[in-house]
């Protein structure tokens, strides 16, 4: 069975079957390219509170409802955003200044989707409900969806104006993901440059970097999952490179951990510099720290 990615942002098209459809990502590389499917995992759905019950993980709690979630304002910056909404993967409603909800959507990036919404349609995008799926895959994310949207059809009798057929204020698909970067043209291919230039030349040509286990598009950890997450929902810019791919990253794990002298993955530099792993981004993350590091 084929992996299904998710975008950013995807709204079943279908309100009568609540169907859904896939999307394609690409990839991009340096200075060599590569396409990576996505492979979700199926979880449980959870709701979660917002960011007081956050400060070192989100604190789940029973409800499963659109009426029982809580309504949370949206900030006016798109930092703030990032700090208050989580950067998983979800279902979420978006209400404007009446009370009265606009759209409701499913998302591989809860934070992420927010901020695009209140970038594109901040007078629509003022407060947002939102529930967790945990490691998600399509079935689950679907039916979250379809739970949240029968409920509110049920209450109010209508379909949200956002999910409308031909409604294309909140349907408008986020721009691909750029593709992770190859270090060589080949493990069977002999370098001219040393590897740990190459590691050099990278880190510094660019803003920020993040060595991670396997793509953008599919994580292959936890930890690199997270680092991704965060990095969307700050709105940054970044590059990354997938540290286990041996056919065009051949060497790089152990050359990358006597060139930054950090051991594990993920590693994320910024103006060429080691911030260090997902412990230490979260939490700057979390803080807000992170985002005005990217300011400067």
């Amino acid at each position: 069975m084929a992996a299904i990615n998710l975008p950013l942002i995807h709204t079943p098209p279908s309100i009568q079957n609540f169907s859904i459809k896939s999307s394609q990502n690409t990839s991009k590389f340096f200075p060599f390219s590569q396409s990576n499917p996505s492979p979700l995992l199926s979880s449980s759905f959870k709701l979660y509170t917002t960011a007081k019950a956050r400060a070192s993980s989100l604190i789940a709690f029973a409800a499963k409802n659109l009426s029982e979630s809580e309504l949370n304002s949206v900030p006016e910056t798109a930092g703030e955003i990032a700090g208050k909404f989580p950067s998983d993967a979800g279902v979420y409603a978006v209400y404007d200044k009446e009370g009265d909800v606009q759209f409701i959507g499913i998302t591989r990036n809860i934070a992420g989707s927010v901020a695009t919404h209140w970038r594109s349609v901040p007078e629509l995008c003022v407060s947002v409900k939102f529930g967790v799926v945990d490691e998600p895959d399509r079935t689950n994310l679907t039916q979250a969806w379809k739970s949240w949207m029968e409920e509110h059809i049920k209450v109010t009798g209508k379909i949200p104006p956002g999910n409308e057929s031909g409604n294309a204020t909140w349907t408008r698909q986020p721009p691909k993901k750029k593709a992770d970067l190859r270090l060589t043209p080949g493990r069977h291919v002999q370098l001219t440059v040393p590897l740990e230039e190459l590691i050099d030349q990278l880190v510094k040509e660019n803003k920020v970097v993040a060595f991670i286990k396997g793509s953008r598009s599919a994580p292959m950890c936890g930890f690199s999952q997270r680092v991704v997450g965060i990095l969307e929902a700050e709105g940054v810019d970044y590059e990354s490179v997938d540290v286990l791919d041996e056919e065009y990253n051949n060497g790089l794990r152990e050359t990358l951990k006597t060139y930054s002298n950090w051991p594990t993955f993920p590693q994320i530099f910024v103006d060429g510099q080691l911030i260090g792993g997902c412990d230490i981004l979260s939490s700057m993350h979390e803080t807000g720290e992170l985002a005005g590091l990217f300011k400067k």
